[in-house]
């Protein structure tokens, strides 16, 4: 297993965390997904088999965004 932290924007309520929770969760792989809107991380436990690309369109098909860093 292996974490991956992504950064999201555009999540504003439980509601936006539910909807990228249960997003994510969709994933064959993915063992726990935790979301916080308060400071947009996204914190995804999953099989080495997931891409963090996969997870990162899974959350802009939804309508949310990546922050990318640097």
């Amino acid at each position: 297993m292996k974490e991956t932290i992504l950064h999201v924007k555009g999540m504003v309520c439980g509601g936006c965390e539910n909807r990228v929770k249960n997003a994510l969760g969709e994933i064959e792989g993915v063992q726990k997904v935790e979301a916080d809107f308060q400071t947009g991380i996204v914190k995804v436990l999953a099989k080495e088999t997931v891409t963090k690309e996969s997870m990162e369109e899974t959350i802009t098909d939804i309508g949310f965004d990546i922050v990318k860093e640097g």
